[in-house]
């Protein structure tokens, strides 16, 4: 964990208004430390790449200190209600998130799963879910406790809310994105199981404490889920929705679709039809088909008993190698340059990683300087 001050620098970068996840990491690559960021002159800041004098003035005006101000509140509240806030430099920041261009670069988790689970699922569908749609949703965790897969959803009524209750109920660990604070539960009528899930899973938000459930969050709310998960399947969906967005996103993330197919002419199921027939998401007819398409089945003994991926410790590693592995866990192949890219690291420098790491027997190099673990 970092110290107290540098924690307050970080959660203090993600303050400033106009200042978003992207431009942060820009100007944590140049300042090399949000302390350093919030320490920088005028004349510095004008010389890094996308920094405008509108952000000068930010970061050198009265909200530097109201930013200091809010985020001393905010360390003040999370000690208080047990909630972790993580940077995205954190080695508990979820690995899976990391390397996606438009990732949030702090979260607030409160709760006791890991967020780096070898097996995560989200299971996302209508709010309008239908008697199938929920007895198909509890099947299919049902079918999938030999894995232990930590289960992702949004909390929200209909199919997530079924999510969430079928994986408490075979004593799975389940996680909710939430589109609001982590003090704001919303919709309140989940109280009783997000209260639940936080000794059996989690809550996780972007969102600063005391932000209320604006239309806008549950779009970005979605990105999370949807990069959370190794794969994502999507139960029921009409032909609009939240859950067609996050199923878009994550194919975008290269992240594995499924659906679940409904009655014809049923509303509930369109969107599902919709996926399956533009070849956006392949087909969900029982658990072998998740199993197959994220190749969970490998990981299961004959005896049926779960084998998971190898499980580094990051006190083997230096800091830039745990980075370099956690990106080769999440994409199992990577080409140099990518690596580069997702760990913020100079090309160079990810070479000599590389040549090291392939030396002790960790990872392997492929033709195109493509790299995989061992």
């Amino acid at each position: 964990m970092p110290d107290t001050d540098t924690l307050l620098h970080e959660v203090a970068l993600t303050l400033f208004p106009g200042i978003g996840p992207q431009l942060t990491r820009q100007l944590m690559s140049y300042g090399g430390s949000a302390r350093n960021v919030l320490h920088l002159p005028p004349g510095k800041l004008r010389k890094i790449p996308g920094v405008g004098p509108a952000t000068v003035a930010v970061l050198t005006g009265p909200e530097r200190t109201a930013a200091l101000k809010r985020a001393e509140d905010t360390l003040r509240k999370a000690e208080k209600d047990g909630v972790q806030l993580l940077f995205y430099t954190s080695k508990q920041f979820p690995a899976r998130l990391k390397q996606l261009p438009d990732a949030p670069v702090l979260l607030y988790y409160q709760g006791t799963a890991d967020l780096n689970h070898p097996k995560t699922v989200a299971l996302v569908g209508t709010r309008q879910a239908t008697d199938y749609g929920r007895e198909q949703t509890e099947r299919l965790v049902r079918g999938l406790v030999s894995h232990r897969p930590l289960v992702v959803s949004g909390l929200a009524y209909g199919i997530d809310i079924a999510a969430h209750r079928a994986a408490l109920q075979e004593g799975l660990e389940t996680v909710g994105v939430m589109a609001t604070g982590l003090d704001v539960i919303y919709p309140a009528a989940h109280r009783k199981t997000a209260e639940k899930m936080l000794t059996q899973g989690g809550l996780l938000t972007e969102f600063p404490f005391g932000t209320q459930p604006d239309k806008y969050n549950f779009p970005a709310r979605n990105r999370i889920i949807a990069g959370l998960a190794d794969g994502t399947v999507v139960v029921e969906a009409a032909k609009k929705g939240g859950a067609l967005i996050t199923a878009d996103l994550a194919q975008g993330y290269d992240r594995d679709v499924l659906a679940v197919p409904g009655s014809l002419g049923s509303a509930a199921s369109e969107g599902c039809h919709e996926l399956i027939k533009a070849n956006k998401a392949a087909l969900y007819s029982e658990p072998r088909d998740l199993e197959q398409l994220l190749n969970w089945d490998a990981a299961l003994h004959l005896n049926g008993k779960f084998k998971g991926p190898t499980v580094f410790d990051p006190d083997d590693f230096t800091p830039e190698e745990f980075g370099v592995l956690s990106v080769l866990q999440a994409t199992k192949e990577e080409h140099m340059d990518n690596l580069a890219w997702k760990t913020q690291l100079p090309v160079h420098q990810v070479a000599t990683l590389l040549l090291g790491l392939e030396f002790r027997g960790v990872v392997k190099a492929l033709p195109g300087k493509r790299f995989v673990l061992v």
